[in-house]
């Protein structure tokens, strides 16, 4: 005899108090949502801000005069 021979054949169980939810409301609760509103736009601010100070960092940056050798 197997672990679950005396359940296994039952009917599955239905509540009288709460009907069962509609297809489209149970896709609904694992539909993708934006958990962190706004995140997208401060990492791409991060990444320009960077850009920027590495670009200007690089125009102060001397040309090496290797004439003088």
């Amino acid at each position: 005899m197997g672990k679950y021979d005396d359940i296994i054949n039952l009917e599955h169980p239905t509540s009288a108090k709460h009907p069962r939810m509609s297809i489209e409301n149970r896709a609904a609760q694992f539909a993708p949502f934006a958990a962190l509103t706004g995140l997208d736009a401060a990492i791409e601010e991060t990444g320009k801000e960077h850009t920027d100070s590495v670009q200007n960092a690089e125009e102060h940056i001397p040309d090496p005069d290797y004439s003088a050798e």
